[in-house]
């Protein structure tokens, strides 16, 4: 686990249009600090339109306000054009266009203040286009049942490689409870990950724990994490929502088919019913 492990990124300065906080094209495809993924928001006011194209595969995922996509699908050569609309990060599933390389995609906003993050890899493979909805995200309450609900949360998947073979990455979202942890026990994986952070209320924060360090973040703030031992916890009083991707690499794709995450041997038993009675339930 040689080379950089981590980067913490400032919150970007998000007035109108596309605004890039990550470019996978910045650095060598095989440095240690290249996510291998372009990461962007996008926010449109009421009428606008964004257009994307181009040779990479695109995942944009609707954190708020109300849009109109036009797309084709890249097999069948269909016009597809929906409307989605989002008004909670919080309390309410997301929808995630997703589309191979070459497709071209059109949005509109229909309202004020509309946000979408754009995830962008190579990829040649070619694989239809799909517009996740709610009905398609796989939503658990992770954690529950254990270390006395003090790592419950609600880890929402969006599709890897169980729905989305052909894909180069893996797509999710996180809400972290008031003054608990997730992402837990801590784990790494060498696959390149981007967190990408919000907070209810707005002036929260939290820490993401990498490696040794524990980094604060706050709203709209990202880490990018390479194959280092990582975890959150959030400030009591404030939900932390983060949206995660994890780029597959050659011949080592993501997933616990494939032997990923590795948890830290340490912590590890936290994940065992059996061994509850282990944890400490005296009153502070």
């Amino acid at each position: 686990m040689g080379g950089i492990q981590s980067v913490k990124l400032g919150a970007p300065s998000i007035e109108q249009g596309y605004v890039e906080i990550f470019n996978h094209k910045d650095l060598p495809w095989t440095h240690s600090a290249n996510l291998k993924i372009t990461f962007g928001i996008l926010r449109l006011g009421k009428a606008d339109r964004f257009a994307l194209e181009g040779r990479l595969e695109k995942a944009l995922l609707l954190l708020s306000g109300e849009v109109q996509l036009r797309w084709s699908d890249s097999t069948s050569g269909e016009d597809i054009c929906r409307t989605i609309r989002r008004d909670s990060l919080f309390t309410q599933d997301p929808f995630c266009l997703h589309v191979a390389q070459g497709v071209l995609v059109d949005v509109q906003s229909l309202r004020e203040d509309t946000e979408m993050a754009l995830l962008q890899t190579p990829n040649a493979k070619k694989f239809s286009s799909f517009l996740y909805g709610p009905e398609h995200c796989r939503g658990e309450e992770r954690g529950k049942g254990t270390l006395q609900e003090t790592s419950t949360r609600i880890v929402r998947t969006l599709f890897d490689k169980s729905n989305a073979p052909d894909s180069e990455l893996v797509l999710g979202e996180v809400i972290n409870f008031p003054g608990r942890w997730s992402s837990y026990p801590p784990h790494r994986h060498p696959q390149p990950e981007i967190y990408h952070y919000r907070f209810f209320p707005e002036n929260g924060f939290g820490f993401s724990m990498l490696g040794e360090d524990a980094v604060q973040v706050r709203h709209k703030e990202s880490v990018l994490i390479f194959d280092q031992v990582h975890s959150q916890t959030s400030a009591p009083g404030y939900a932390m929502y983060y949206l995660w991707a994890i780029r597959h690499l050659k011949g080592n794709p993501y997933g616990a088919e494939y032997g990923t995450p590795i948890f830290d041997e340490e912590h590890a038993w936290v994940m065992d019913p059996n061994k509850q009675d282990l944890i400490f339930k005296g009153k502070g």
